[in-house]
């Protein structure tokens, strides 16, 4: 079964993130969850066994820091791997990206490109 996007949200710039989360107990992982699912950038949010954080946003409006941020202010810190460090590098590149691509504004073939002011 496949879950319905919302409404909001852009299936073609929604970006899923997976995230080792530490510092926080099961109950104020499910909660934080239930507050994700609540927030109007995301899509879907869950939780794995071991501290794992699965979000689905639109990365038009929202970025993997600002995920971070959420989960420092909850009291939780994301692992300091180097693993994790790669993967927040790469999601940060694909953060930059979709929003880069979001902005543009395509040309028709026939026509010259803009040209840079």
């Amino acid at each position: 079964m496949t879950k319905a996007h919302k409404a909001t949200n852009q299936a073609q710039f929604l970006l899923r993130r997976k995230l080792a989360v530490e510092g926080l107990t099961e109950i104020q992982l499910e909660e934080f969850i239930k507050e994700l699912n609540h927030h109007p950038c995301v899509d879907f949010a869950e939780g794995k066994p071991g501290g794992k954080l699965i979000v689905t946003f639109d990365g038009t409006h929202w970025s993997t820091d600002d995920l971070i941020e959420l989960v420092e202010a909850r009291g939780g810190a994301v692992k300091s791997g180097w693993w994790q460090r790669r993967a927040l590098a790469w999601y940060r590149f694909g953060d930059d990206n979709v929003r880069a691509n979001a902005k543009h504004e395509p040309f028709c073939c026939s026509k010259i490109p803009p040209m840079k002011k």
